[in-house]
């Protein structure tokens, strides 16, 4: 069940405009005189009427104070206050004022939250990550980590992988060393997973095990974890001082840990060019 905040407005285009062009939303849905904006997981209705609803705050929150700090130079004349800390809740935030002088609140939080990506944003948003921040990952976070990873799909749900959770200083490091500076990530985390599969569990344990390593990304990413594939891993000295068995496949080692940075997104092919048909 989900749910849609609606506030009745004297003024659709230019609330429009203001929560599309100035805020970034997109239009969710459109019906008759109402408009349905989306924001990460948030939708937010405004309908033309005759009674302005002022709603109380409308609070987007952002990844990083970065963020925050782009928004309120966009903001421009709309922002009533630079942003700050804020001790009590953990927060960097500022206000600004919609066009219809609604309270409009961007923060960013400065300690971790329980999951909160939608579907769309976690598969466009997930980035190699290379760099970490110098702090411990939860247990119970890594819990939950792994608590994602086993609905992975396999082939007659044979589940032949396994993960491997590396926090042994020494042996992250000469994992690092394998292939010099394409593997140099795997030590810049709190911790490195390698994911494993067994050829005796299943006839596609390669396959399953790739899907496994994808599973593994997509799940750390829906918990704020940063990961890198590193490629080319599947080697006798890695299993050798994992012990893991030489027949076995490794699909990947990688780094996990809170992201210092986040890469930018490097441009995409539009659909139309890597859309294809048999009869191309």
């Amino acid at each position: 069940m989900s749910g849609i905040v609606f506030l009745g407005t004297r003024d659709l285009e230019a609330v429009r405009r203001f929560y599309v062009e100035e805020v970034g939303c997109t239009i969710w849905l459109e019906q008759a005189d109402c408009i349905v904006l989306k924001h990460g997981n948030m939708l937010l209705g405004f309908c033309s009427r005759d009674i302005l609803e002022m709603g109380g705050i409308i609070t987007f929150f952002l990844d990083c104070k970065c963020d925050v700090d782009v928004m309120y130079k966009q903001m421009g004349e709309r922002a009533v206050t630079p942003p700050k800390e804020n001790s009590k809740y953990g927060i960097y935030h500022f206000f600004a004022a919609d066009p219809e002088d609604r309270p409009v609140e961007f923060q960013c939080f400065l300690h971790p939250v329980a999951p909160h990506l939608p579907g769309d944003d976690l598969l466009r948003t997930r980035r190699s990550v290379r760099k970490f921040e110098d702090r411990p990952i939860p247990e119970d976070v890594i819990v939950q980590v792994f608590e994602l990873c086993r609905w992975a799909p396999t082939s007659m749900n044979r589940q032949p992988y396994y993960y491997m959770i590396i926090d042994d200083r020494p042996t992250m490091d000469f994992l690092a060393s394998v292939r010099g500076s394409s593997s140099a990530p795997i030590a810049a985390g709190p911790l490195a997973i390698a994911i494993g599969s067994d050829p005796e569990l299943s006839k596609r344990h390669i396959e399953d095990g790739d899907i496994a390593a994808y599973h593994l990304l997509l799940a750390a990413w829906v918990h704020g974890l940063g990961t890198c594939w590193i490629a080319d891993m599947d080697r006798s000295e890695v299993k050798e001082r994992l012990n893991i068995p030489q027949d076995h496949y490794v699909a990947t080692v990688t780094p996990l840990g809170y992201p210092s940075t986040v890469p930018q997104p490097p441009g995409r092919k539009d659909v139309a060019e890597f859309l294809r048909f048999p009869e191309d």
